[in-house]
């Protein structure tokens, strides 16, 4: 439901499918209750049967959906060797120490 003000006129129609600043969803039961301000008309818009179904694209992205949440993680890449600053490879550390391994190996 909405309202347009310089129309004075309140329109009810089917549920908004994004957010509206100005627009209230309301049930069925609230929706048939509803009257306006005296001097203002009520608009009821009849929802379209085939909007309520589900479009190609609707299915698609559920399929795809499916499929993502069906695929095993994958396990995080193994962390870089650490070097020095020389860029060789260092084989341990301790503290402020470290081993590197010969330049031979």
């Amino acid at each position: 439901m909405t309202y347009v003000y310089a129309d004075s006129t309140a329109v009810l129609g089917p549920l908004a499918t994004h957010a509206e600043p100005h627009c209230y969803d309301l049930c069925a039961e609230h929706s048939e209750r509803l009257t306006a301000p005296r001097g203002w008309d009520v608009l009821r818009l009849a929802p379209d049967p085939s909007a309520g179904k589900p479009s190609s694209d609707d299915l698609e992205a559920l399929a795809n959906a499916v499929r993502e949440a069906a695929r095993p993680p994958q396990p995080p890449p193994p962390p870089p060797e650490p070097t020095d600053r020389d860029g060789r490879p260092e084989s341990g550390r301790r503290g402020h120490l470290r081993v590197l391994r010969s330049p031979e190996s």
